[in-house]
């Protein structure tokens, strides 16, 4: 068998995924779907792999800031919605066998262990599948730019950035409204940052660029696209 491409990646998982066509919630046929495609390739690859989640299907902090809450207590709402689908994909690979463990930047340790980066790569070391929820613990951030700091913490070799709606990869304009926009096979992070491309916020994509941490997006629904990145094969868009 051949050597995964990169021994120990970070997931992106968008909470709206979660949510599957319904638009809310947490849809568990999805949420089955991905944790059987990284129970999977854990197994088979033996790759190291964390994830970080979003909250989206729950509660956008932008969202309650745009109605006129205050964006910190919004953003912390959001916080706690990561949780929330934390535990339930840990809850789904833990009934397909994989072992789990749950940091959160927000202490609740009646559910969560906190983070500590130490523990975190030792679970990974372990064979364990690592999800860090809530956030980077701070207001004003996305969970994209946590996904970059977690990797760069643990010392991933790779961010997997999985989509939710199909797009799979990164375009020269939206797909879903300019038919002639084109999919980039590849592009640096002065191109996504300078043409303002629709991959990460700048914050996630600087953070990567400072600490020459590649990006692979692509369509996380795509039946077997982990393992094909992984295996090398040319999935979805790489920023490097």
């Amino acid at each position: 068998m051949a050597e995964p491409r990169w021994s120990r990646v970070l997931l992106k998982v968008s909470g709206e995924a979660f949510a599957g066509e319904g638009g809310y919630g947490i849809d568990g046929a999805v949420v089955q779907r991905v944790a059987r495609e990284v129970a999977e390739v854990r197994a088979d690859l033996g790759v190291e792999i964390a994830i970080v989640v979003g909250g989206g299907n729950i509660w956008r902090g932008m969202a309650g800031a745009g109605a006129g809450m205050d964006r910190a207590q919004a953003d912390y709402m959001g916080m706690l919605a990561t949780v929330i689908n934390a535990l339930a994909l840990q809850d789904t690979l833990e009934q397909l066998g994989q072992p789990t463990r749950v940091q959160s930047a927000i202490h609740m340790a009646q559910v969560a262990e906190p983070y500590i980066r130490r523990r975190a790569i030792r679970h990974l070391e372990k064979g364990r599948v690592v999800i860090f929820a809530g956030g980077t613990g701070n207001p004003f951030f996305t969970t994209d730019t946590t996904a970059a700091l977690r990797a760069v913490e643990i010392e991933a070799g790779v961010l997997l950035k999985g989509t939710h709606s199909g797009t799979d990869g990164i375009y020269t304009a939206d797909p879903k409204l300019d038919p002639n926009a084109q999919r980039l096979d590849e592009v640096t992070y002065l191109d996504v940052l300078n043409q303002g491309l629709r991959a990460m916020d700048s914050t996630a994509i600087t953070l990567c660029m400072d600490n020459q941490l590649p990006i692979v997006m692509f369509d996380l629904l795509g039946e077997g696209n982990v393992r094909a990145i992984l295996e090398g094969r040319p999935v979805g868009t790489l920023v490097h």
